[in-house]
């Protein structure tokens, strides 16, 4: 039987487990990536800006809440869901951040625990991208310690007064709401909290050197009046936020293989075009061998994260299955842009390559939605039984 190629992107032949509309979705965002987004991202990553020009496109090709049902979201599965993160964040992390904060963490929760009201208020104009949203969860003292909050809502008549900051809040100062969550003497709950409210402000954080191409900022409340009608009344607790966090980690799982991809086509492009000592250095055994291990990864985490998808639309994925994929995916992406950073040389620190940039962003990308220790401890609890935090 005569040997047939393989792709050496989909060594496992993943895509004959795709329909043909998750293929034609991947297809879609990856055009959009490859014509649009990645002639302006390296410039933005250098100016330090979010590329908010490609909104509209990002909301007509139906990339915001895509997974929701109704108030004109597609309705997607998770797979394609995934698929749309993963193409996404070979562009960049930022793109997907953008897509992943407004559909998992803003959308999710007003269509899981709002009222009718709010739903009809804000999905649809979310959805065509005229609201952007940001989630107000993570505080500057206990990022990994949600339960540590010190953001805090007090009834005072028909209103609530919330006092609090926020800190490393993607789109903060371009979100027109912001889902807040606080302390309440009856448990933590959701607000939302609208741009033009008196008391609230969001500031940009500025001299990162991760997620340039993205907006982060910070939030503060003084003595913020927000009306009981914008309260979220589906969920009280915690589970509120942490059910909005293994949404936004799941598309995370999806995401690094795709920043991984880009980094491993131009470092294989490269080795085959540069010549060291008389041959190319694709023609080498230590090459070769970091090559073959990124491969390797890459399709290890391209079937972890399809079987989570599957899972996923199931009914059936298990937050701990999440915090697996979500450690395996962004390690293995970081390690492959390090990796692939090298192999380029010095061509390797600039920014007409990629990978200095995905190693960048992966910084940041493996520390939010959950640090790499916090996934391996919930691992951990899920084999023995005992809570280690």
């Amino acid at each position: 039987m005569p040997k047939r190629a393989l792709d050496p992107f989909d060594l496992y032949e993943i895509d004959d487990l795709l329909s043909d509309e998750e293929r034609m979705i991947r297809d879609s965002v990856a055009r959009f990536v490859d014509e649009k987004a990645l002639p302006l991202i390296p410039e933005c990553f250098e100016q330090g800006r979010f590329p908010d020009e490609l909104i509209p496109e990002i909301a007509e090709l139906g990339l915001l809440g895509s997974s929701l049902e109704g108030y004109g979201c597609a309705g997607l599965n998770s797979v394609s869901y995934g698929l749309i993160c993963q193409e996404l964040e070979r562009g960049d992390s930022g793109l997907r951040s953008f897509v992943s904060v407004q559909s998992s963490l803003c959308m999710f929760p007003l269509h899981a625990f709002g009222s009718e009201e709010q739903k009809q208020r804000w999905l649809p104009k979310m959805a065509a991208g005229e609201v952007i949203g940001c989630f107000g969860l993570t505080e500057s003292h206990g990022g990994s310690d949600p339960s540590n909050m010190k953001t805090r809502a007090r009834r005072d008549g028909d209103d609530w007064i919330i006092n609090g900051a926020k800190m490393w809040i993607t789109n903060g100062s371009i979100a027109d709401i912001a889902i807040v969550w606080a302390v309440t003497d009856d448990g933590v709950q959701g607000f939302i909290v609208e741009k033009d409210f008196d008391g609230y402000s969001a500031s940009d954080i500025n001299f990162k050197m991760s997620l340039r191409a993205s907006t982060t900022s910070e939030l503060y409340f003084d003595n913020v009046r927000v009306p009981e009608a914008n309260r979220l009344p589906g969920v009280k607790g915690l589970r509120g936020p942490l059910t909005c966090l293994s949404q936004a980690r799941y598309g995370i799982t999806w995401g690094p293989i795709g920043a991984a991809r880009a980094c491993l086509e131009e470092t294989l492009d490269y080795c085959q075009e540069r010549e060291l000592f008389g041959r190319p250095v694709a023609a080498t055994q230590s090459a070769q061998i970091k090559l073959a291990d990124m491969a390797r990864r890459i399709t290890s985490a391209q079937l972890m994260s399809w079987r989570l998808g599957r899972l996923k639309d199931e009914g059936r994925a298990h937050p701990s299955q999440i915090s697996l994929a979500k450690w395996n995916n962004v390690r293995m992406a970081l390690d492959i842009a390090r990796e692939c950073r090298d192999l380029l040389g010095g061509a390797g620190i600039t920014l007409e390559y990629s990978a200095i940039r995905h190693a960048l962003n992966l910084e940041s990308v493996i520390t939010y939605e959950g640090t790499e220790t916090v996934h391996q401890l919930v691992i951990g609890r899920q084999l023995t039984g005992h809570n280690a935090f």
